[in-house]
């Protein structure tokens, strides 16, 4: 699962402004622009992203 891709898609298709991602989420203007450039992120940066778009973090069963 490529995380940065997925934020990128979310960002996209959202009605929201990109301002108005990052005053929700409390993320830099240049954190998401980075994002958008399809460069890396920081963890915090990406969950809390993650989560603004509803996404949640499971350990698949079966896998070692």
């Amino acid at each position: 699962m490529d995380m940065v891709k997925i934020i990128r898609q979310e960002v996209e298709k959202s009605p929201e402004t990109r301002a108005a991602i990052c005053k929700a989420t409390g993320i830099e203007e240049a954190a998401l622009c980075r994002i958008m450039q399809g460069k890396s992120c920081v963890a915090a940066t990406a969950d809390k992203l993650l989560s603004y778009f509803g996404y949640e973090l499971k350990k698949c069963k079966g896998r070692k």
